[in-house]
């Protein structure tokens, strides 16, 4: 009798004879892995906008003519995303927000620049991972509807309350302040919300702003007469919280609840994988959830 071990080494020197369609199917599998750049190139094709010649939307590490394994999507690409992401087998990186720490990932703020330990270690992660990452923020952002905002839109259940002339608008029955952001806290498992405002403040009508829209367009929601709440990502404590809390002391009816940038986009990029999967097939493509830094004591 022939040992198990080596029936299995004869029907493996037999398998291109025996079952050669067996081999074809795994060349072609072979030859449908996808390069970073042919990713790319299909995501530049189904957006659905023109691909403008200033944005942030590059390469921002690794080699683009690396075949991909796997693509993780995620609102950040943190090293603890990163270190999942390998681990996992995904080795192209799409990322909303920055990975090294300034808008154009290029942290010229840091003191020692290059040479920073934080950057530097996490440099090498990514070299040594041999992970390729790519930014997508400006585009998703750019579609109509807004990618993040639909995302977000739908992890909250808001769908019915949008403004159909404007998707940032949301008209609710009456609730307080208090109320609205802890349904917003419970739907998005937020562990931190910063609230500006009175607590039994009555809220009707309401402004999503995701990330960090600036002050201009904070401010321009709240000039709206009949906005009482902005729901947003982060902003500058000197500028539109600020401004909330004088148009409070004044006696407008104005609130604010921060959630933190993490949390009010994160949802937008898992919207992004379903997007994503529906034009690649040949690899895999997963979310990986970035982590809220914040947490209360």
């Amino acid at each position: 009798m022939i040992p198990a071990f080596r029936q299995g080494q004869i029907l493996c020197a037999l398998l291109p004879f025996v079952f050669p369609s067996v081999v074809i199917r795994r060349a072609q599998a072979q030859q449908e892995h996808l390069t970073a750049t042919q990713v790319i190139e299909r995501i530049k094709a189904n957006v659905g906008i023109p691909w403008q010649n200033e944005t942030v939307d590059t390469f921002k590490a690794g080699d683009p003519s690396t075949r991909v394994n796997g693509i993780a999507l995620t609102m950040m690409a943190t090293m603890d995303v990163l270190e999942r992401a390998a681990a996992s087998g995904h080795n192209l990186i799409i990322t909303h927000e920055p990975t090294f720490y300034s808008h154009e990932d290029n942290p010229r703020d840091l003191p020692a620049q290059q040479n920073d330990p934080v950057l530097a270690a996490k440099r090498k992660f990514i070299a040594e991972q041999g992970l390729v990452i790519w930014r997508f923020h400006d585009h998703w952002h750019a579609r109509k509807p807004d990618g993040i905002e639909m995302g977000m839109v739908h992890a909250l259940g808001w769908e019915k309350f949008q403004d159909p002339t404007h998707q940032y608008l949301f008209s609710f029955p009456e609730t307080t302040l208090t109320q609205l952001a802890k349904d917003i806290g419970v739907k998005l498992r937020i562990r931190t919300l910063r609230i500006v405002g009175n607590p039994s403040l009555k809220i009707k009508r309401v402004a999503l702003s995701p990330g960090a829209s600036g002050f201009a367009n904070e401010t321009k929601a709240l000039e709206m007469g009949d906005v009482q709440a902005l729901v947003l990502g982060e902003t500058r404590e000197w500028e539109t919280v600020e401004y909330t809390a004088d148009a409070i002391t004044q006696g407008r009816q104005k609130a604010l609840i921060i959630l933190g940038h993490i949390p009010s986009e994160q949802a937008g990029m898992e919207e992004c994988t379903s997007w994503l999967k529906g034009f690649i097939k040949e690899i895999p493509v997963d979310f990986v959830a970035a982590q809220d830094p914040f947490w209360s004591p």
